[in-house]
Formats: C-alpha cells, sequence, structure tokens
C-alpha cells in the first residue's frame, strides 16, 4: 500500500508539473497555414491573432511605407462592406479588431465572444477582410496625406530624428534601415497596395494563434476558414544578411536643449542560442530600472539623465541592441563617456554573482506575470509561431534563465556586442 500511494503521489506531481504551462497544440492547416491553439473555458471569449511575413522588411526599395500601409487598410473595405459598415459591424458585435506590422511581419488581432452569434458574425468579417480588401482610393489618399503630415512633423522632433538617423546607420543598404518619407510615401500608389498584398498575404505564409472558448476541432475549422481564400502568393523574399556597420559618431545639429543619444549596432535573431545570455545580462546592464547600472551610474550618481536604458530587439535577422537616454546639451560629452565606461567594463568582467541571481529571481518570478491573461499568451502563441520557437518555450524559459552563468553572459555580450561597430548617433550636439 505504502509503495502505491508513493506512486500515486509521484503521478499527482508529474501531472501538476506537465499542467505547469499553458497546452499548446499546433498544426498545419489545409490551406498551409501554421496553427497554435491553447483551449480556455474559464472566460467566454475567443481571440484571434494572424501574422504574416508582410513586415517592412518587404517594402519596394522606393517606396518606404506600402507594408504600414497595406496592414493599415484592409478593414477600410470588402467587397460587400465600406470602412463605416466593417465599424459598425465590430460594435453591433461587441468585438475588437486591430492591425499592426514591424520590420518582419503584418498582424491582425481579433477578440469577441464566444457566444454562437458573436463568434460567428465576427469571424466572417475577420475572413472577410483579410481575404478580399479592396483598398479603396480615397481612404488611401487620406491615410496618404496623414502618414505625410505625421512623418513631417516627426522630422522636426529630436527624438524621432534620432532613431531614424540610428536604425539607418546601424543597418546601410538593407531594408531594415529603410525608413518611410514623405516622398516614398506620395509615390504610393492603389496599386502597389494591391501588389504587396497579392504577394505577401499568402495561406503559407500565415500563422494563425488562437485561444479561448472552443475546442480543438471548432479551432481547427476557424483557422481554416480564415485562410482558405488567402491570395497563393509567392514565397517573402529572403531579406540579405545583415552586416555589421563600421563604428561612428554621428552628430545632429538641432536647437533643443536637450541631446538625444543613441549607441548601438545589430546584434541578434531572436532564434539566437545566445537569447536567454543577452536577456539576463541586459538586465543588469540597463534592462532592470534602478537596478541596472546605467541607472546607478548615469542617473543616480551623476545626475546625467531621467532615463538611461539598454535592450535587445531581437528580428528574423540580427535586431538591434540599443543603449538610449536623453541628457542636458552642454554635457552630452560626459554623459556618453560614463555610458561608454559602464559598457566597457561590463563586456569585460559580466555581471556580479549578486547581480546575476537578481536578474535571474527578477526573470523568474515575473514570468508568471506575463502570462497572466489570454490577451498576453496570445502574444507569446504568435512569438512562438512566427519565429518557430519550441512548443514548450514556457515550460523552459524559467530553466533556461536559471542556467545562465556570469561567463555565459560575459562571452555571450562579447560575441554580440562589439565595440568596433557600434554606432553612436547624438542629436542636438554641441
Amino acid at each position: 500500500m505504502r509503495n502505491l500511494f508513493a506512486i500515486l503521489i509521484l503521478f499527482v506531481l508529474a501531472s501538476g508539473l506537465v499542467q505547469a504551462g499553458p497546452q499548446i497544440q499546433h498544426w498545419v492547416a489545409p490551406s498551409g497555414a501554421r496553427v497554435y491553439f491553447v483551449e480556455s473555458r474559464s472566460l467566454p471569449i475567443l481571440d484571434v491573432h494572424i501574422d504574416l511575413a508582410a513586415g517592412s522588411g518587404q517594402d519596394p526599395a522606393e517606396k518606404s511605407g506600402v507594408a504600414s500601409l497595406t496592414t493599415g487598410l484592409l478593414d477600410s473595405g470588402t467587397d460587400t462592406l465600406d470602412e463605416e459598415q466593417i465599424s459598425a459591424r465590430l460594435v453591433d458585435l461587441g468585438a475588437k479588431l486591430t492591425g499592426a506590422s514591424d520590420h518582419d511581419k503584418a498582424s491582425l488581432t481579433l477578440r469577441t465572444l464566444s457566444s454562437t452569434e458573436e463568434k460567428t458574425g465576427a469571424l466572417d468579417l475577420l475572413r472577410a477582410v483579410l481575404s478580399a480588401p479592396t483598398f479603396p482610393e480615397t481612404v488611401l489618399a487620406r491615410e496618404k496625406t496623414s502618414m505625410i503630415e505625421g512623418l513631417k512633423d516627426a522630422a522636426t522632433r529630436p527624438d524621432s530624428i534620432a532613431a531614424k538617423r540610428f536604425s539607418a546607420a546601424i543597418y546601410p543598404d538593407h531594408p531594415y534601415g529603410r525608413i518611410a518619407t514623405p516622398e516614398s510615401v506620395e509615390r504610393i500608389t492603389r496599386d502597389d497596395l494591391v501588389a504587396f498584398y497579392r504577394a505577401n498575404f499568402s495561406a503559407r505564409a500565415a500563422v494563425v494563434s488562437i485561444i479561448g472558448d472552443v475546442s480543438r476541432a471548432e479551432a481547427e475549422e476557424i483557422a481554416q476558414q480564415l485562410t482558405a481564400a488567402l491570395p497563393t502568393g509567392v514565397d517573402a523574399a529572403i531579406l540579405a544578411a545583415v552586416t555589421l556597420p563600421k563604428g561612428e559618431l554621428i552628430k545632429v545639429a538641432h536647437p533643443a536643449t536637450q541631446s538625444h543619444i543613441f549607441v548601438g549596432l545589430p546584434a541578434m535573431k531572436r532564434t539566437d542560442p545566445d537569447y536567454f545570455a543577452l536577456l539576463v545580462g541586459n538586465y543588469t546592464l540597463g534592462g532592470g530600472g534602478f537596478v541596472s547600472r546605467l541607472v546607478k551610474e548615469v542617473r543616480e550618481k551623476r545626475g546625467y539623465a531621467y532615463s538611461v536604458y539598454s535592450y535587445f530587439a531581437p528580428r528574423v535577422l540580427a535586431g538591434p541592441f540599443q543603449i538610449g537616454l536623453q541628457t542636458k546639451r552642454e554635457q552630452a560629452g560626459d554623459a556618453l563617456k560614463v555610458v561608454e565606461e559602464v559598457l566597457t567594463e561590463f563586456l569585460a568582467k559580466g555581471p556580479t554573482a549578486q547581480e546575476l541571481a537578481a536578474a535571474k529571481k527578477n526573470l523568474i518570478d515575473g514570468q508568471a506575470l506575463r502570462i497572466d491573461s489570454n490577451a498576453k499568451l496570445l502574444g507569446y502563441l504568435s512569438l512562438i509561431g512566427f519565429y518557430g520557437l519550441p512548443l514548450d518555450y514556457l515550460e523552459q524559459f524559467p530553466r533556461k534563465v536559471d542556467a545562465i552563468t556570469r561567463d555565459d553572459v560575459r562571452m555571450a555580450f562579447q560575441r554580440h556586442v562589439k565595440p568596433e561597430n557600434l554606432v553612436t548617433v547624438i542629436v542636438a550636439a554641441d
């Protein structure tokens, strides 16, 4: 009996461990779309997120802004509904539909009640928006005007100027460095949107993430219905490899009293084996708020800046590592010198044992808060699906973080953050 009782206890414990993370199911729909699904019956809500490899990295060279406009105008009209009717229909259904795009992908997200009438109506609307957009000329003209005005305004602000100059400098002659301008947006026509849509919004390039109050069978039907009518498309153009820039200091004149400073370089793919070492290390360097070295040295000890930070933004290809701060222009040189000293020491020695322990504890303890809602978990489903991460990524996360050593951090930073390739941009420089 004792042995049987022990076996039962072990079984219960093992079952608890298995259930510790969300149970992600994955399959490929008949349309060719990749599907990731978590059944969640706690709320009568369904969340659907669709990613396509249709980000700004696929923009035509002379028409930067096509990807953003294409995604933004998906819900501006279909074969049977105009922009106002789509908006009114969403209100009637109590559903929310949003779109977004970045360098790698275009995305659509739908949240709806799981009751039959609301769910059916919302999914029908999403399918129509996704598979039969009309890109009306009048709406395109309006959105182009708005976009151009926004770009002109941004061209006067030091923070925006710094961000654009930094991106262009660390990605010279690469799609990641292309920046929409009033001129590039003005050249965009409806034909460009249609061509971009047909080339990049194909089912086999789609990743469908579903979480909520539906069964596996229902999720299979939803994914197929949403993607079956997408264009045949072609494989997304493979972006050229990212090459490291030559280290340089770029000063941009501006009348602002505050200098905006960016320091960095292309550093990490999302699938890089050093991901966890860089994540843990960056918490100590500049990602951990008031406990980070940059904040302590630049803000607390010297008062050079209210905010100073560092981060990695991994992409399909090497995304940027960036340090940023804003300081009085007369002390920009001194503040930059401190930043360089902190980074140099960190590259040489990595974190202390105490810093490493604090970083790991924060990242591990905070993981539960990062997946405590369906909306947050949907983001991770999308991440796992689009970048091809393991299905048990969320379960692996604490173990991967906990396994990182000081040497792991130091060597990973030395591999990815090379001083000779660092680009520094200062806007409002003396």
